[in-house]
């Protein structure tokens, strides 16, 4: 007799999976202060089988923020527990918006807007901000967008409006297309990445650099972030995909 895990297995098997996690190498967009990957080949099949060596930032291509990357006496991505990495996924849509002003950034007013369509978002969930920036990957100087002084100019996470989400929804993560948290406006007027640090500050993570988030509908999958165990690490690349309703 079948038992009942494994017929939720075969269940989720059935739905529809969408991978939210971009595929990333030397030439990938990254944030300018780190280098650029480096995959070097150690062996091929004339040696007898094909093995390699990968240099990146933790922070590279998408990937998952540790709290010990901002804040200091935290968790590292080793000590991250499984059940944390799986959530309810919660996707808040303002491409159209983004589009219109790659300045936007998410106010609680937006939150109050969705929620008037979609209902409250439940406490314990993953969400992310569709903005669409990932269909700029992988071309760097369009994923960078910068003016003609030479800042960035991207979407993102007001700080009111990731403060909203944590005390008043009790939400567990967040995650986004773009480089930062913080939209890059609000980055320069502050001179430094106070929504982000806000994350972090709440003992969680968040992902960074998620692509495919138009295929996920606004409430009803479940996220998974599956990432790699490296002792002490604040972040690392991670395979980030959605099981959909």
């Amino acid at each position: 007799m079948t038992n009942e895990l494994i017929k939720a297995f075969n269940l989720i098997k059935e739905k529809q999976w969408v991978d939210l996690t971009h595929t990333f190498g030397p030439d990938s967009p990254h944030f300018s202060a780190f280098d650029s990957a480096e995959f070097q080949t150690l062996f091929n099949h004339n040696d007898g089988f094909f093995a390699q060596s990968f240099k990146f930032a933790g922070q590279y291509g998408t990937h998952l923020d540790a709290p010990i990357h901002f804040v200091q006496n935290t968790r590292y991505l080793d000590e991250l527990g499984l059940k944390e990495l799986v959530l309810p996924l919660v996707v808040i849509d303002r491409s159209k918006e983004a589009a219109e002003n790659n300045d936007f950034t998410l106010s609680v007013e937006d939150i109050l807007t969705f929620e008037a369509e979609y209902g409250a978002i439940e406490e314990g969930s993953f969400v992310a901000l569709r903005t669409d920036w990932s269909k700029r990957w992988p071309n760097i100087e369009a994923f960078e967008n910068k003016d003609t002084n030479g800042n960035n100019r991207a979407p993102g996470w007001s700080l009111d409006a990731l403060k909203f989400l944590f005390t008043e929804r009790k939400i567990k993560a967040v995650g986004h297309e773009t480089f930062d948290t913080d939209s890059a406006i609000d980055f320069q007027r502050n001179g430094t990445l106070l929504g982000e640090h806000y994350v972090l500050e709440q003992d969680t993570y968040q992902v960074e650099l998620l692509a495919n988030l138009d295929k996920v509908p606004a409430k009803g999958s479940v996220i998974f972030n599956i990432v790699p165990k490296p002792e002490k690490a604040s972040g690392f690349p991670v395979r980030s995909f959605a099981i959909l309703p």
